[in-house]
């Protein structure tokens, strides 16, 4: 039919050219974000790419939703300020009857959403996470490239490597910063080498000297070494932490039910119903006066979007902290944005036909 595919081409279009500009926004943040965490020792510079790729994976589904919502409604509110909506209306057509070519559109990319959710949203974190640990777990020495002056993680170490070996654990010409207010030392010597002992990273300088300065009182002392110890670090083998939640399987989720597992599994259910419902909102918050150059409509979607997807966060965290459960907060929150958008069709769709009415009236008595 000429009226379905009409609609469902003008869609297409917008949701590509949204999809675009959201992607190229939001990628340039998250750049921004992944460099600086490369520059504050957080992350290995040579992973950045890498993470950044996981980081965007992790945004996508947000991304595919808000551009159908903002396509939806920019689509339908062109189709109001140039009349066209007049025309289908005068057709016989309601707006309910948009609600079929829209979902005809955008199917594809409600389960492409829906995958990205359930299975490689976990897959993406669960990688972040293991390139960031992995990178954390390296000892502050094993960071140093040689020639560059290099903090620890919690800055209070500074240290210098004028040569290293290939295998990364020694050096000629070792400088090491130490900073422990109120005491400073410099410890310089002509080699070093990691060893591991016991549960503790330790670097092991020979033929060097060792200079500390107390500034609480003032005093100096300089003494020379034939080797001296410095503990750099526990070793990289250490207990392992809770996984985080959003790294487990969507499987996984399911068969463990605890309140985070929950919160987690609401969120990534509740954000797939969140694109649905919002098509819906947006077709019924599309509407607008042809004759007044506003975009008040536009403006009051975008307003909806942030409040239902910080409705989508805040129900997360209400069930991860035990204070509602996962299906009666899923009903309420989404079972509540369904009907508000097939209330809000209603509402619009009946306004039309009480227009059409109106104008036919109007014209009976002209006649």
């Amino acid at each position: 039919m000429i009226f379905d595919s009409t609609v469902r081409r003008e869609l297409a279009r917008s949701f590509g050219a949204t999809l675009v500009v959201i992607l190229t926004i939001v990628i340039t943040m998250m750049l921004i974000r992944t460099l600086g965490m490369a520059a504050g020792g957080e992350v290995a510079p040579e992973d950045v790419v890498l993470l950044l790729g996981y980081t965007a994976l992790g945004y996508l589904p947000m991304m595919l939703g808000l551009s159908l919502f903002v396509a939806v409604v920019v689509t339908l509110g062109r189709m109001y300020r140039d009349s066209e909506m007049v025309i289908w209306f005068a057709s016989g057509l309601g707006l309910g009857r948009f609600v079929l070519p829209v979902l005809q559109m955008a199917w594809p990319v409600l389960a492409v959403t829906a995958a990205l959710l359930l299975f490689v949203w976990p897959w993406g974190n669960r990688s972040s996470v293991e390139l960031r640990s992995r990178y954390e777990q390296r000892t502050d020495l094993s960071r140093v490239a040689p020639g560059v002056f290099q903090s620890s993680r919690d800055g209070s170490r500074v240290f210098f490597v004028d040569r290293a070996s290939q295998e990364g654990v020694a050096g000629h010409h070792v400088f090491v910063l130490t900073r422990r207010p109120p005491l400073e030392s410099v410890v310089s010597a002509r080699s070093g080498r990691l060893a591991n002992e016991g549960a503790d990273r330790v670097l092991s300088l020979e033929h060097g000297q060792r200079n500390e300065a107390d500034s609480a009182t003032g005093s100096r002392t300089l003494a020379s070494f034939e080797r001296y110890r410095v503990l750099v670090g526990e070793t990289a083998a250490r207990s392992a932490e809770e996984a985080p939640a959003k790294t487990l399987a969507t499987l996984d989720l399911m068969r463990q039910v605890t309140p985070r597992h929950q919160a987690e599994l609401a969120w990534r259910f509740g954000m797939l119903m969140a694109a649905a419902n919002l098509l819906l909102l947006g077709i019924g918050l599309s509407a607008t006066e042809p004759r007044r150059a506003s975009n008040w409509n536009l403006l009051l979607a975008l307003l909806t979007f942030v409040a239902y997807f910080n409705g989508v966060n805040l129900s997360q965290a209400w069930i991860a902290a035990g204070r509602f459960a996962m299906a009666p907060t899923l009903l309420w929150l989404h079972g509540g944005a369904l009907a508000l958008g097939l209330a809000l069709i209603w509402w619009r769709d009946h306004a039309a036909v009480r227009w059409r009415l109106g104008a036919r009236r109007r014209a009976g008595r002209k006649a």
